[in-house]
């Protein structure tokens, strides 16, 4: 069975929180991963690793040809609903960010 995914969130210390189609939220840590395996080493670089979006499909998630996680890992493996604080923060700094810049204001 394959727990297709809505819509991934990147978020702060390399994780990111994913929507599958069931209903259920996991936030995966890739900070392991990106220290040890090659392949996932350019996610060290913060704006390659906030490109991540939905495969065709939803059956996982990509930054580019070369780097992607199955839909499969990423439940399996992913914790649920583990959001920190922080993480809630820092996506409500980047949505103000961008209302923002939609309204021509500062958010500072």
């Amino acid at each position: 069975m394959f727990h297709k995914i809505n819509n991934v969130t990147a978020l702060k210390d390399y994780k990111l929180s994913i929507q599958f189609a069931e209903g259920a939220t996991k936030i995966y840590n890739l900070k392991n991963l990106i220290e040890t395996n090659k392949m996932f080493e350019p996610l060290r670089n913060k704006e390659l690793f906030n490109c991540v979006e939905v495969d065709i499909g939803g059956y996982g998630v990509i930054w580019n040809d070369k780097i992607d996680i199955s839909c499969n890992e990423l439940f399996e493996n992913g914790k649920d609903g583990e959001i920190e604080i922080n993480d809630i923060v820092s996506l409500q700094q980047g949505n103000d960010s961008v209302i923002a810049a939609e309204n021509n204001f500062s958010t500072e």
